[in-house]
C-alpha cells in the first residue's frame, strides 16, 4: 500500500497498476522495488523502468531514450491489421520502438512487414522486438522493388505542435526525445513529408493510415488529394478527437 500511495501522491495516473508493474520488474531482478519506485516518481516512463509495455496484445520491448508507444495508437494498428491481406506487404515508417510492425507481423506472420527508423537507440529497440528494420529518413531507405507493391503504409511521427510541447506533462518533456514529439509549426511538418511519399508506395488500392491529433486532418486532406489518394477518413477515439487519417491510392486507369 506504501508503494500505490507514494505513486498516487507523485501523480500517477494508475496507481495500483503501476505498483503491481513495478513488483513484478523487481521480482524479475531489475532492481529494488525502492529504487524502481523511486525512478518513476522521478518522472521516468514506466515502460523504461520496466522493459517494455503491451500494446495491441503484444509485448514490445522499449529501451531508455526510445519513444513509449501509446494506448492511443492501438486502434490505428488494429486497423491496419484490418486491411493488411495475408501474405501482402506493410511499411511502418519512423517506427520507433518498432510496435505497430511488431504486431503486423504477429496478426500476419506471412506477411511482408518493413520498418524505417533514423535514430539509433529506436533502431536496436525495433530490431529487439523483431522487426525489419530499415536506417533512414522515412521512406528514403525502401528499396525501388516496393515501389507501387504495398498493401499498407503506416507511420506515426511527431505531430505536437513546437508551439504546444511546454504543454506536455512535465516527466515527458523531461525523459522522451525531443525529435520523437516535435511536429514543428502546427505539428505538420512531418505529416506532410509522409503525405507526399505514400502515393509512390502504395498497390492501387493500397491504403495509408497516419496518426494525427488536434485539427491537422484538414490541412493533411489536401496534401494527400494533391498525390492521388482518395477515400480520405477520419478516424477519431471515444471522445470524439481526431488520431489517425486513412486515405487510398486510386487504382490505374487501364
Amino acid at each position: 500500500m506504501r508503494v500505490v500511495s507514494a505513486l498516487a501522491e507523485g501523480g500517477c495516473v494508475a496507481p495500483p497498476e503501476e505498483a503491481d508493474a513495478l513488483f513484478l520488474a523487481s521480482s524479475e531482478g531489475v532492481g529494488r522495488i525502492e529504487d524502481l519506485v523511486a525512478r518513476r516518481l522521478s518522472g521516468e516512463p514506466l515502460a523504461w523502468i520496466i522493459g517494455s509495455v503491451v500494446f495491441c496484445g503484444v509485448r514490445v520491448h522499449v529501451d531508455p531514450g526510445v519513444f513509449v508507444p501509446r494506448p492511443h495508437s492501438e486502434a490505428m494498428a488494429q486497423r491496419a491489421i484490418s486491411l493488411l491481406p495475408a501474405g501482402g506487404i506493410a511499411v511502418d515508417l519512423c517506427t520507433g520502438s518498432g510496435a505497430v510492425a511488431a504486431v503486423l507481423g504477429a496478426a500476419h506472420p506471412h506477411s511482408t512487414v518493413v520498418a524505417t527508423e533514423v535514430d539509433a537507440l529506436a533502431v536496436a529497440c525495433a530490431r529487439r522486438n523483431g522487426v525489419s528494420v530499415l536506417v533512414g529518413d522515412l521512406d528514403e531507405p525502401l528499396p525501388p522493388s516496393l515501389r507501387g507493391r504495398v498493401d499498407v503504409l503506416t507511420a506515426v511521427v511527431p505531430y505536437v505542435p513546437t508551439e504546444e510541447l511546454p504543454f506536455l506533462p512535465r516527466d515527458v518533456l523531461a525523459n522522451e526525445p525531443r525529435r520523437a514529439l516535435d511536429g514543428g509549426p502546427r505539428g505538420t511538418t512531418m505529416l506532410l513529408r509522409v503525405a507526399e511519399v505514400a502515393a509512390r508506395w502504395l498497390r492501387p488500392g493500397g491504403s495509408m493510415l497516419l496518426e494525427l491529433g488536434g485539427d491537422q486532418a484538414g490541412e493533411v486532406t489536401p496534401a494527400f488529394e494533391r498525390v492521388g489518394l482518395s477515400g480520405v477518413r477520419v478516424h477519431r477515439d471515444g471522445d470524439g478527437q481526431d488520431r489517425a487519417i486513412e486515405a487510398r491510392a486510386e487504382p490505374r486507369s487501364s
